[in-house]
């Protein structure tokens, strides 16, 4: 059975977050399939790769939050500690870890979907056909295809990264309603049931359900911590990699 490294689940600053995601795509690349569920040690604005910067500046509460420019697509995302969590999945090349046909993003959603479906959360998922912008700027406002929705709004989103093969997918499950973006209910306003980060631990079996991998708990290498602290430095906490558009 192929094996995937388990990452204990801490907190860390936007920058870090962020580089320690790529820093596990080059470990992918290496051959080392690793997830990790994390949080943020104050609520962070990431903007999509492409997102122009001034983007953030068009609210309020969006332009006083922390905020990095991801490595991934897609429009902003408020990672609010209290109200949401986050994930990263990344796979080494092949088709052992990424077979044809349905994207990981579909195969991630439909996993969070039947999780939530057990806990009576009317979700479902965006097809081909219903995309739709409600919104601009965030990322919770825009809906596409593989997208998670709860009474038609957006409660869980992914976006993806291929380095040498390699994927990196990462992605934001919203718990409840931030007061830092009022206009994006949570599966707590749209279905009365109350998730939490413990989920998490609900979507690990039943992700290793459908794929039959195992998941072997693990930490991070030396070398990988040093990797993301580079890369951190170099990008995620620099102006010029976050100003850039």
């Amino acid at each position: 059975m192929p094996t995937v490294r388990l990452l204990p689940f801490a907190a860390a600053t936007g920058a870090d977050n962020m580089a320690r995601d790529e820093a596990l795509l080059h470990a992918a690349e290496r051959g080392v399939a690793s997830i990790r569920f994390y949080t943020w040690l104050e609520p962070t604005l990431s903007l999509g790769y492409f997102q122009p910067a001034a983007d953030r500046l068009t609210d309020t509460a969006l332009s006083q939050m922390s905020w990095v420019r991801r490595a991934t697509g897609g429009a902003a995302i408020v990672h609010d500690p209290a109200h949401e969590i986050t994930y990263s999945l990344a796979l080494p090349p092949g088709e052992q870890w990424q077979p044809r046909g349905e994207s990981w993003i579909c195969r991630m959603h439909h996993v969070v979907q039947d999780v939530l479906k057990g806990m009576s959360v009317p979700a479902r998922a965006v097809v081909c056909g219903e995309e739709q912008k409600l919104g601009p700027v965030l990322c919770f406002r825009h809906q596409t295809p593989g997208d998670l929705t709860v009474n038609g709004y957006k409660v869980a989103g992914s976006a993806q990264r291929k380095w040498k093969g390699a994927l990196l997918q990462h992605g934001s499950i919203l718990f409840s309603r931030s007061p830092l973006a009022e206009s994006l209910p949570g599966i707590e306003e749209l279905s009365g049931v109350r998730v939490t980060k413990s989920v998490r631990d609900s979507v690990l079996v039943e992700l290793t359900r459908v794929t039959g991998w195992t998941l072997e708990p693990g930490d991070w290498t030396a070398d990988e911590l040093a990797d993301a602290k580079r890369i951190a430095a170099e990008k995620f906490a620099a102006a010029e990699w976050n100003e850039k558009r």
